[in-house]
């Protein structure tokens, strides 16, 4: 079978939207994959090689895009392959939309817009889009998906560079650069994405209101002082950082979704490093990455275990939400053949492994010491460093209460 990149051009996409296009999408929506070269044998009979291939491409975006954009939008909407993989999951595209709309923003320019999973959200939260790109079939894309939500009378989508779009008749710019290149696949960079981030910057100083979508790994070096940062998680995950203009300059903030929650920073030193008591905490990686476990030690009252480690540690059990709570049952140091020993002495059958700051793989550590279940007891194990020293922590995770 053929994998062609599917929507490259325009007419690709127009093609999808005619009668038969539309047929066929249908015809293929839950085709079995195993079966999919036979099927596509059959459809070639009546309808043209390239539809075919085209619609059983879309038919396996859709299915990936499931993950970011819900089971009904995704069997709806128009995809290609790097606009599942660079799209914004729809929670984290509302939640930005739904900051600008409480900052009072109408109308955004959305540049780099992609297939219009940013500028979607933003018209579903009332707010009127300029989407802009260069390349002729992402625009066209956009155009489908707009039409097929019905958000075409709120979302204009314009073919430009976007270095080149007067946005002043706009409320805020939203900015989200290309991170990744066909040669060079992530890019770290921030000067190296595309438009480079400090192009991004100063249309951003330019505009009323902004928002730049970047990594989340990027330096606070890089942060410029008059940006406030904010880093979203969703379900646990770390999925991108915002630097928004016209705001709180300086100011830095962890947001989990779903909720949202908010920790906000407050300037505090970091927490000191006192000995492994009861209770660990496992920070939020939006936490971790805001410069915020300062925080998190204080709302429970404890300490780091290290230095260099974001674990925090303390003498009692109190309910936060940005950080996952685990009860302490051992501590000793890294030994393989300890581990395994007080496996099968606890009767363990599920094994959780945890790391940070250890060169150790998990899964390898799980191979070794767990070749088959020794009983049904579940533990977790923390690979770390205490005061410097290899270490291996015990525990169980205690239940999140309300609020937490």
């Amino acid at each position: 079978m053929d994998r062609v990149s599917p929507l490259s051009t325009p007419a690709d996409v127009h093609a999808l939207l005619t009668p038969e296009g539309q047929t066929l999408l249908d015809t293929v929506r839950d085709h079995d994959p195993a079966q999919e070269i036979a099927l596509a044998t059959r459809l070639r009979r009546d309808h043209p090689a390239g539809l075919v291939s085209a619609a059983l491409a879309q038919a396996r975006l859709r299915q990936r895009a499931v993950a970011k954009f819900g089971a009904g939008d995704a069997a709806r909407m128009y995809f290609t392959p790097n606009g599942v993989e660079q799209a914004t999951r729809t929670s984290v595209a509302a939640h930005r939309a739904q900051s600008l709309r409480a900052l009072g923003v109408g109308s955004v320019a959305d540049l780099c817009c992609g297939i219009g999973g940013d500028a979607i959200a933003l018209a579903r939260a009332g707010i009127r889009v300029l989407a802009v790109d260069r390349d002729p079939g992402t625009c066209a894309v956009a155009r489908a998906n707009a039409a097929a939500l019905g958000l075409d009378g709120l979302i204009e989508v314009r073919e430009a560079d976007v270095t080149e779009v007067d946005t002043a008749a706009y409320d805020a710019v939203f900015v989200d650069p290309a991170r990744r290149s066909a040669k060079r696949g992530r890019i770290f960079d921030p000067e190296a994405y595309s438009p480079p981030l400090s192009w991004a910057v100063a249309t951003a100083l330019a505009a009323p209101r902004a928002a730049l979508k970047i990594a989340p790994g990027i330096p606070h070096e890089a942060i410029p002082p008059e940006a406030e940062a904010e880093w979203i998680s969703d379900g646990g995950d770390v999925k991108e950082a915002v630097l928004w203009f016209g705001t709180q300059p300086g100011r830095r903030r962890a947001t989990l979704l779903p909720g949202p929650r908010e920790l906000v920073g407050r300037g505090l030193a970091d927490p000191g490093v006192r000995p492994v008591g009861r209770y660990l905490y496992e920070p939020d990686g939006a936490v971790i990455r805001a410069h915020l476990v300062a925080e998190v030690a204080e709302q429970v009252g404890g300490g780091l275990i290290d230095e260099t480690i974001a674990y925090v540690t303390a003498d009692a059990a109190r309910a936060t939400p940005y950080a996952a709570a685990y009860e302490i049952t051992g501590h000793l140091p890294f030994s393989v053949k300890k581990l395994k020993a007080l496996l099968r002495e606890r009767e363990v059958g599920v094994l959780t492994v945890k790391k940070r700051g250890s060169a150790v793989e998990p899964e390898e550590l799980r191979r070794k010491v767990m070749p088959k279940p020794y009983g049904k007891r579940a533990l977790t194990v923390f690979l770390t460093r205490v005061a410097g020293a290899p270490t291996m922590l015990l525990g169980q995770p205690l239940p999140r209460t309300e609020g937490a």
